[in-house]
């Protein structure tokens, strides 16, 4: 890229990404996404965790289609009939 060129923030991020992920370890990432979810759970209500699930089942059912529900639901069945 040339100095009058301007980074985009998809490039930027991308560097910034792999810079942190070459300074700190697992444990790091560990812990600022626990930090993170603890922020976001004193943040929001039951409602907000309702409607992110709904639309996470319907962009699944967008992307995965009828058969994907079949398959996880006969496989589910098998695993909790072996269990009992």
């Amino acid at each position: 890229m040339a100095n009058d060129e301007k980074m985009t923030r998809q490039e930027a991020g991308r560097k910034g990404g792999e810079a942190t992920s070459k300074n700190h370890d697992k444990d790091f990432f560990k812990e600022i996404g626990q930090k993170g979810g603890k922020a976001t759970s004193n943040n929001h209500d039951k409602h907000f965790y309702q409607e992110i699930g709904q639309k996470g089942g319907e962009a699944t059912s967008e992307s995965h289609g009828k058969k994907f529900y079949q398959e996880i639901g006969v496989k589910g069945g098998k695993a909790r009939s072996t269990n009992n």
